[in-house]
């Protein structure tokens, strides 16, 4: 199962977090959390790996609407984004939300969903 949405992008690895950030931002996306797993892996574990960090993005609007359709969503909460370098190229990647409507027997959280993929689809494009 493609649990997430990805682009290739030309810019660098910096580049690429400001520009993502950015354009979460015009979407109404804030990021609530930012996980630098290179760093982290070498800190606990001692271990090299390639710059790769996680964004948890949130758009309040969206997660009280969901939050009302299903409470137990916060599980699957916030949007994660993901940026990485391998090989010299950088990716962008963006939780897919429709995945949570395979996951979820509850009607009303396709429609809230599909907007949210719009708006990170939108993210991606601009990037």
């Amino acid at each position: 199962m493609q649990y997430g949405l990805y682009k290739n992008v030309s810019l660098n690895y910096e580049q690429a977090i400001e520009k993502v950030t950015e354009e979460l931002k015009k979407e109404g996306f804030g990021v609530l959390t930012t996980i630098d797993v290179k760093e982290t892996l070498k800190k606990k574990l001692n271990v090299d790996f390639e710059k790769y960090i996680i964004l948890g993005a949130c758009n309040p609007p969206f997660a009280h609407k969901a939050l009302q359709a299903d409470e137990q969503i916060g599980l699957l909460l916030p949007c994660n984004v993901i940026v990485y370098e391998k090989e010299g190229h950088t990716t962008v990647g963006v939780f897919d939300p429709l995945v949570m409507t395979v996951v979820l027997d509850n009607d009303a959280m396709k429609p809230i969903a599909e907007e949210i993929r719009q708006k990170l689809q939108r993210v991606l494009a601009a990037v």
